[in-house]
């Protein structure tokens, strides 16, 4: 009999210990809870006053006249939502910007960027300021000068009998 029993012990493969499986099932379910969590990105914290100023920069689409940021219609608000989750996910201030471009177009900016025809914009108050001023300076220029040459000219030939008139005309005046 003892030889029955040695050959079942050594043809039959050892039980697993239960302590060492237990604590890799563990292992398996932490790694596959954990991937999810690993393969996000962090979010991060958004900066209110970011926020705002980037809101700031976009026109209200129901307002039209006011900035997403001081607006208080619901579209405003929304915006101001969709601006601080792009800017937690990472995104730069103008990364939302052009996001919001090129979903309404460069109207939804405040202020127009300065390139392109744009430009025009930006460059046409000043230059019709520095017209403005130096035509006052010509007229100016023109007015002074204009009276120091009449100082110094000499008078206008009248004739005799004409200023003879004037004369008596201006003694006549009471």
């Amino acid at each position: 009999m003892r030889r029955s029993a040695s050959r079942s012990s050594a043809c039959s493969p050892k039980p697993p210990d239960v302590r060492a499986t237990r604590l890799l099932v563990v292992a398996l379910a932490l790694a596959v809870a954990a991937a999810p969590a690993l393969a996000q990105q962090p979010a991060l914290h958004v900066n209110e006053r970011e926020v705002y100023e980037v809101a700031a920069q976009l026109r209200c689409v129901v307002c039209q006249n006011l900035s997403v940021a001081d607006s208080p219609s619901e579209m405003a608000n929304q915006m101001r939502g969709i601006v601080r989750e792009r800017l937690a996910a990472g995104e730069t201030p103008p990364q939302v910007l052009q996001y919001f471009v090129d979903k309404y177009g460069q109207w939804i900016l405040l202020s127009p960027r300065r390139q392109g025809f744009t430009l025009l914009v930006w460059i046409a108050p000043f230059a019709a300021v520095a017209i403005g001023l130096a035509l006052v300076a010509v007229l100016l220029w023109r007015w002074t000068r204009g009276g120091r040459a009449r100082r110094g000219a000499p008078p206008i030939a009248v004739e005799p009998a004409m200023s003879e008139r004037i004369r008596r005309e201006m003694e006549a005046e009471p």
